[in-house]
């Protein structure tokens, strides 16, 4: 063999298509963007959380019975005859906060070790929480608040975020939005992140789960149906989705990740929402709102996620963005209390307290953003990522 042969380069593997995606990945994030030479933060996806947020309270305080009947001294029904049943739509502000989940776990956890993403999961959900479980804790054991409080031990395992899993009381209602979250974090650190993210290895999860969801609705089985969430993995699989499609551009097989499962999302909110008109029910939602709702929430997140949204760049979204969190956590149970003392003991008119209400909800928001995840946050995801040698 000639010399000069023997001393050639071989030629270069061809790429492959993941390869060529993953490499542009930045560049083509940025084009799909619209932003220009820097990525952008997309503020208006924190203005979302917070509508969402903002319409799970309008459910809370005015379009259900219950616990919240008693605080105001009579069904939401006659407090808000025209707003009731608007309202009890603001339930699918659930829905859309799991398809902004999936975006957003999938866009924070790219790349990023699991013990970092462990650590950023537990210092993000648990500082706010443990503060509001004590919270309401100790409000609903106060002489005067009507409300029952749960057993010490309850409140205890509460602290965990598995009592549901576990068949202990809740604390809070919300809750059980967080033991879906985690399952979705614990089903994406195990396929996804622990073998290492790529465009590739996201549309074969997505797909699996898709495919697994609906086979363990046929199959009923309640194994399968705690684990892989048939209910609500559509949502955060279209959020998977679409986060594709910010990461990569256009591309057929995001596309039809998120059609599908708004498809799916869609059939099982008709399913757990609509009901017929009759005089014992609370509302009549209509299916075609609930579907133009959740439409909307996948809609939305694919606007900002394109950069379609980048307008919406003001400064005080990610404020709104933060408070949500801890808003959502407080203000179901402690909004009881609140709207109770402010229409039955103050008198003041219904639409008024319930302006006043979420604006406290808020204002405590605020403080245990400031006073708790600030502060918490970071010292606990140091802890977390500290190597100990």
């Amino acid at each position: 063999m000639p010399a000069a042969a023997a001393s050639a380069p071989a030629p270069a593997p061809p790429r492959a298509p993941d390869d060529v995606l993953e490499r542009s990945a930045e560049r083509t994030a940025k084009a799909a963007a619209r932003g220009g030479g820097h990525p952008v933060r997309l503020r208006a996806l924190d203005g979302l959380r917070l509508l969402a947020a903002l319409m799970v309270a309008a459910y809370h305080y005015g379009g259900r019975d219950g616990e919240i009947s008693q605080a105001w001294g009579s069904s939401p029904r006659e407090q808000f005859p025209t707003l009731s049943g608007y309202f009890a739509y603001g339930c699918l502000g659930v829905q859309i906060f799991f398809v902004i989940s999936g975006f957003v776990i999938c866009m924070s956890g790219w790349g990023r070790p699991l013990r970092s993403f462990f650590a950023s999961r537990v210092s993000r959900l648990y500082p706010a929480y443990w503060v509001a479980i004590v919270l309401v804790t100790a409000v609903f054991a106060l002489p005067w608040v009507a409300y029952k409080a749960v057993s010490p031990s309850d409140a205890l395992v509460n602290l965990t975020m598995l009592q549901q899993p576990l068949g202990a009381h809740r604390v809070l209602g919300v809750c059980w939005t967080l033991w879906a979250e985690l399952r979705f974090y614990a089903l994406f650190a195990l396929f996804v992140l622990l073998p290492g993210a790529s465009r590739h290895r996201v549309v074969l999860f997505c797909a699996v789960w898709t495919l697994g969801a609906a086979f363990a609705e046929a199959a009923n089985l309640p194994l399968l149906d705690v684990v892989l969430m048939p209910e609500y993995a559509s949502y955060f699989i279209g959020g998977m989705g679409i986060y594709l499609l910010h990461r990569f551009g256009h591309d057929a097989l995001a596309w039809g990740i998120v059609g599908i499962s708004f498809l799916i999302g869609q059939h099982y909110a008709i399913g757990e929402l609509w009901h017929p008109a009759n005089v014992n029910a609370f509302s009549y939602r209509s299916a075609t709102v609930i579907i133009a709702i959740v439409a909307f929430g996948y809609v939305a997140v694919t606007l900002i996620a394109l950069g379609k949204l980048n307008w919406a760049n003001w400064r005080w979204l990610t404020l709104a963005g933060a408070l949500t969190y801890p808003f959502y956590l407080v203000h179901e149970h402690l909004g009881w209390v609140v709207v109770g003392v402010l229409h039955r003991k103050l008198g003041i008119p219904s639409y008024g307290t319930f302006v006043l209400t979420v604006l406290l909800m808020l204002g405590l928001a605020w403080v245990l953003y400031r006073l708790v995840e600030q502060r918490l946050t970071p010292v606990i995801k140091r802890s977390l990522t500290t190597v100990r040698r």
